[in-house]
């Protein structure tokens, strides 16, 4: 506890006897006084008081009624019981709504006569609604539940009395103290394990979208981790002891101070906004405290995003500090008595160990090329665990030396390209290259991103966090326990002529977000440069370049055109021009859409990204200048039809008539098997006035595909709208949407379709049966199904509210009127837009529907009932208003 003098005035003595001689009960007096001192306190947090100044004061305050409880309960006249507060509370510390952590300690087993008074005392807390905490124990008992939990040795390690008889907290604290339970090294074990797999939980990544500001990785537990520590350890009790101890340096810590002064801003923020006891940043808290913080929304930068930044910063330092720390404590505690393994290396490094150590203090002041060397030393020693706490000290002490001059240097750049080449542990030793502030010395590009967010959901990792994912999904990619998930990736890795160009690709592709403009031109430019300054030749540097320029290009493709079009598919492969860099694109492209968003990488999402791929080699081993003859084309899905249909029931002339009916738009857009499947369906059909309803999975990989839903029946406008309804209350997500008329009046409409979980329905035959019941009555009686959804809209949703965009065009080629929908995701969106193209009487024709974390960015293809595109501009104008009008009511309505 600080020697900070507490505001007395926040806690009347005078006041506090004057209401109750008015006759004013303990209760409600005691209430207004907290009440009373909660609101000056808030105040004062708003205008900017020291936040220190704030926690202790409450803590007194809560001192004070406390002791008015407990002197209400006459618990202060039993000589051989005290009231011990512990944990957070008890280092003097309390945020607006912590809990308040308290000990009824005795000497020995209490008198039944006492329990009378506890359970007053204790009823009266709660009747003040105060988040209390306690527990009722003997010294003995301490002692035994202590032994037994390291978290309760923790809680009763940080105890100060706040009324009754002191000496036993000194008794207790003695034989709780490492002399009898949990000697030093056995506590420092506990909490570092403890520490470990809290990590874990948060994959080890201090960024996280809403991030825990106590548990998180950098966060205020890993703070009170080292205290504990250093506690047990050498008896400290303030951080100024860690200077005194060699455990930090001044500059260490004033970082360590002002990073906890920092977090414990943002936690009594979030407390106060949410009035509970909240330690996740919540995306609707994100906002008010950058509000709060008087942060300013700018042309490039949300205040939020910001706010945000300085949080991933600060926690980034944070778990650096911290890294240090445990790497001393493990030498000093664990490794004390063990005596000393030393490997030489050279003249600047030796292992001591299993550890990496400088040989003298001036190895990176004298050589400062060392202080990337000794990363290519970890990546390709086997056995090193890390660097010892003195190196990674010395290392931060001295990365300052890395300017201009150090990144031109030619044994500098091969030593960064030696490491960009190695077989292995090359991703470990980028994010300690991030940790210990080194890669974003080396690439100060790299600097730039480091932190920053960007405030949605499709992006659940700062630019940093998400570059160095990228560049470990690409690693992944070779090992074989990944084959399964990514069976062409994994092929493909191991046939690129160079990989490291794929990692720099990686490293690059994102390097120039938040500058303004179009952040993949920028970073093809800053790729350029980095391999110009790093020796490549010229189709290296070219090929780089050109993967960074172009590394939305086929996820792009694949999610909003229809690459079952042999159009489409040439003009990709003549972006892409030959197999090298299909190849390159395409493990960069799956690397970089799992980064982003796990959930992104679906099944269906992955069989597009495969089509994609087989159907652009195809073209490219065929020749860009001999792009396919539509009627061979036609020709050759019509034999390969009947081929697959051979055994089946059906005549040659049968099939040849019916798939003349559905027409050659219908042969083009869909594979044989897909046609073989719809055929033989529809001429088994034996109600033709029912809807045919068939499901099946669109591959037969475990990774890969999704559940397409075949539906056949008389064309009513209405079939898109009432067909997303009754998918939605199914809880089926569309994935892509396939719509065709038939010259015959009958609709083909076909649906990829994941589950809530992103993966195809499977084998399910119950499942399949509720879904093929439910359309079937939807589809006979849709005026019963156009209502909309009514589902509630997730939390996190609720969060992004921005204005519906809507541009519509028309595609001469295609002959449709092209719509683009970009809007925040809700429960019933599509049922929704399909009542606005009835309302409009205008037919789909083919959607592609792709959900970006908080929003939709779907494409819609329509014509008029006469299948010729919107041709008046008027009727264009007005139905772009309407859909941005009921989409965004039906936004802000949720």
């Amino acid at each position: 506890m600080s020697t900070y003098s507490p505001d007395t005035g926040l806690f009347s003595k005078d006041y506090f006897e004057n209401s109750l001689s008015f006759g004013n009960s303990i209760i409600s007096t005691l209430k207004q006084m907290i009440a009373d001192g909660d609101t000056a306190l808030n105040a004062r947090f708003e205008s900017g008081d020291d936040i220190h100044h704030l926690i202790y004061d409450r803590a007194w305050l809560i001192d004070q009624v406390l002791i008015k409880a407990w002197e209400h309960s006459n618990l202060h006249e039993v000589d051989q019981c005290a009231l011990i507060a512990v944990g957070g509370y008890g280092r003097g510390e309390l945020h607006p709504k912590s809990d308040i952590d308290v000990l009824i300690l005795f000497d020995s087993e209490p008198p039944e006569n006492h329990q009378q008074a506890i359970e007053q005392f204790l009823t009266l807390l709660w009747d003040l609604n105060l988040n209390i905490g306690h527990s009722v124990r003997t010294i003995t008992e301490c002692q035994e539940e202590a032994q037994k939990d390291i978290t309760v040795t923790t809680n009763l390690m940080e105890s100060r009395a706040i009324s009754g008889n002191s000496d036993i907290l000194y008794k207790m604290t003695s034989l709780t103290g490492p002399s009898f339970i949990w000697d030093s090294k056995a506590f420092f074990k506990a909490k570092w394990e403890e520490q470990q797999q809290r990590h874990r939980k948060f994959n080890n990544i201090e960024y996280n979208l809403e991030p825990n500001i106590k548990a998180s990785p950098g966060g205020l537990r890993d703070i009170q981790t080292i205290m504990w520590i250093t506690k047990r350890q050498y008896g400290a009790n303030s951080m100024d002891e860690l200077v005194r101890l060699s455990v930090l340096n001044e500059e260490e810590l004033d970082m360590l101070q002002r990073g906890q002064e920092f977090l414990w801003r943002v936690r009594y923020a979030l407390h106060m906004i949410a009035g509970r006891p909240e330690d996740r940043l919540l995306f609707d808290h994100q906002r008010k405290i950058a509000e709060l913080f008087d942060y300013q929304d700018t042309g490039s930068r949300l205040a939020v995003e910001q706010l945000m930044q300085r949080y991933y910063r600060t926690v980034l330092q944070l778990g650096e500090l911290n890294d240090v720390i445990i790497q001393h404590f493990n030498e000093t505690i664990l490794m004390a008595d063990e005596p000393d393994e030393v490997v030489e290396l050279n003249e600047r490094f030796v292992i001591r160990n299993n550890f990496i150590e400088v040989k003298h203090p001036k190895v990176f002041a004298e050589q400062p090329s060392a202080m990337l060397e000794i990363f290519l030393i970890m990546a390709r020693t086997e056995g090193v665990k890390g660097a010892r706490a003195t190196t990674i000290r010395n290392l931060r002490n001295h990365r300052h030396l890395i300017d201009d001059n150090f990144r031109a240097d030619p044994i500098n750049t091969s030593i960064f390209m030696a490491l960009m080449r190695t077989p292995t542990r090359l991703v470990t030793q980028l994010w300690r290259m991030r940790k210990w502030g080194i890669l974003g010395r080396y690439l100060p590009e790299f600097a730039g991103i480091t932190g920053q967010m960007q405030h949605d959901l499709f992006h659940i990792y700062t630019v940093d966090a998400h570059t160095l994912q990228v560049v470990r999904n690409l690693r992944r990619f070779r090992f074989a326990d990944n084959r399964d998930q990514y069976p062409l990736a994994s092929r493909i890795i191991h046939e690129l002529p160079k990989v490291e160009l794929c990692y720099i690709a990686g490293l690059y592709h994102d390097i120039a977000k938040g500058r303004g403009g179009d952040h993949s031109e920028l970073g093809a430019v800053d790729a350029r440069k980095f391999c110009e300054r790093h020796g490549l030749n010229k189709w290296e540097t070219d090929l780089v370049s050109w993967l960074v320029e172009n590394h939305l290009l086929m996820s792009m493709t694949a999610q909003r055109k229809d690459i079952s079009d042999p159009d489409v598919i040439l003009e990709f492969a003549e972006k892409v021009q030959d197999k090298n860099h299909l190849d390159y694109l395409f493990l960069l492209t799956v690397a970089d859409i799992n980064a982003t968003n796990p959930t992104l990488w679906n099944s269906w999402r992955a069989s597009l990204m495969r089509q994609l791929y087989t159907e652009t080699w195809r073209a490219l081993r065929r020749g860009l200048e001999n792009p396919i003859n539509p009627q061979e084309y036609l020709k050759d899905r019509e034999d390969s039809v009947l081929e697959l249909m051979f055994d089946m029931p059906y005549t040659e002339a049968q099939v040849r008539e019916l798939l003349s009916q559905l027409g050659q738009d219908y042969v083009f857009r869909n594979t044989p098997t897909e046609i073989a499947w719809h055929v033989s369906s529809i001429l088994s059909h034996k109600n033709p006035s029912q809807p045919l309803i068939e499901l099946r999975e669109t591959t037969d990989r475990e990774h890969e595909g999704g559940t397409e839903i075949f539906v056949y029946t008389k064309d009513e406008k209405h079939l898109f709208a009432v067909t997303a309804s009754v998918m939605e209350n199914l809880n089926l997500n569309i994935q892509d949407a396939q719509i065709i008329i038939s010259e015959s009046g009958f609709t083909l409409n076909s649906f990829i379709v994941l589950d809530d979980s992103g993966s195809p329905i499977g084998e399910n035959s119950l499942r399949i049966e509720e879904i093929k019941a439910s359309l079937i009555v939807a589809l006979q009686d849709p005026s019963n199904y156009l209502e909309l959804i009514r589902k509630r809209t997730p939390r996190q949703l609720k969060q992004f509210k921005m204005p519906t965009e809507v541009i519509i065009h028309n595609d001469a080629i295609k002959q449709v009127t092209v719509i683009e929908v970009t809007a925040p995701d809700r429960p019933g969106i599509l049922a929704m837009i399909g009542r606005v193209f009835v309302d409009f009487d205008v037919r789909l024709q083919n959607a592609k529907i792709t959900t970006l974390g908080e929003k939709i960015d779907d494409i819609f293809y329509i014509t008029d009932t006469e299948n010729t595109p919107i041709s008046d501009p008027d009727v264009c104008i007005q139905l772009q208003h309407t859909l941005c009008k009921t989409l965004d009511e039906h936004s802000n309505n949720q």
